[in-house]
């Protein structure tokens, strides 16, 4: 099967990491279908997509929902025959402590980053094996691999990627499917410039400085980009990297937090 006949879905790719794994498979030929819960929004799809709006699909999705779930790939495989490769990007990151830890916090973290992720598989994970072929790709963080003090949901809504991901390697390994994941340290998306400005209204510093602050976390002094999460993306989704599976891919600048 060549690159140009596959079909992806990438979910959250209306933002961040996710839009900029979908351009990046766009590049290669591949169709690409991206999932948000603001897809409906012709106006903030326009917007987001810009160019690539001839190219990249998007459709509603709610990945906390399976009937939602389920129809976005039955609208993907009815236009296209099939799912080949599955990109997982749809997550939230809120901040508690362990006392007092409000549940909603907890259950909405793992909910959508992590159930969400699971229920995308189960549902697409029938079509691939039908085709022999397969590529699944989840998003984790360098916070699956150490903890964060206030950061409880969110380290275990991304450890947990890793488990559920060695599970599907196991079960997708004869049939052509392979399943990873990418740990990035900062990378400087929309969330993370919230997360900046949020810092400068509390701090008072210039937005130069508190960038600055977050680069100087690793030793290479440098915000990861979405563009070079996305290039390793097109390479684990590709026919080349057959035999990567099971594995988590850090992109860590250096640093292991």
């Amino acid at each position: 099967m060549s690159a140009t006949s596959r079909t992806a879905i990438v979910t959250g790719g209306l933002s961040g990491m996710g839009l900029a794994i979908a351009r990046r498979l766009v590049r290669d030929g591949t169709a690409v279908f991206v999932g948000a819960r603001r897809a409906s929004d012709a106006g903030f799809v326009a917007e987001k997509l810009g160019a690539d709006a001839d190219h990249i699909t998007a459709l509603p999705l709610d990945v906390q929902s399976t009937p939602s779930i389920d129809e976005f790939v039955a609208n993907v495989v009815a236009e296209r025959g099939g799912v080949d490769i599955l990109v997982n990007t749809a997550g939230v990151y809120d901040e508690a402590e362990i006392i007092n830890h409000p549940d909603d916090v907890w259950q909405d973290q793992i909910d959508i980053n992590l159930s969400g992720s699971f229920r995308m598989i189960r549902a697409v994970m029938p079509n691939m094996k039908a085709a022999g072929w397969g590529r699944i790709i989840n998003l984790a963080s360098m916070a699956a691999h150490t903890g964060m003090a206030g950061n409880a949901a969110y380290c275990a809504s991304k450890a947990g990627l890793l488990g559920l991901g060695r599970c599907v390697s196991l079960e997708g390994a004869a049939h052509g499917i392979t399943c990873v994941s990418i740990s990035p340290t900062w990378v400087e998306t929309e969330m993370l410039r919230k997360f900046i400005d949020a810092d400068v209204a509390s701090s008072g510093q210039s937005v130069e400085a508190v960038r600055a602050d977050y680069a100087k976390s690793n030793p290479q002094n440098q915000l990861v980009q979405p563009e070079e999460v996305a290039e390793l993306a097109a390479y684990l989704a590709s026919d080349a990297a057959r035999a990567l599976t099971m594995s988590d891919f850090e992109i860590n600048a250096g640093s292991p937090w």
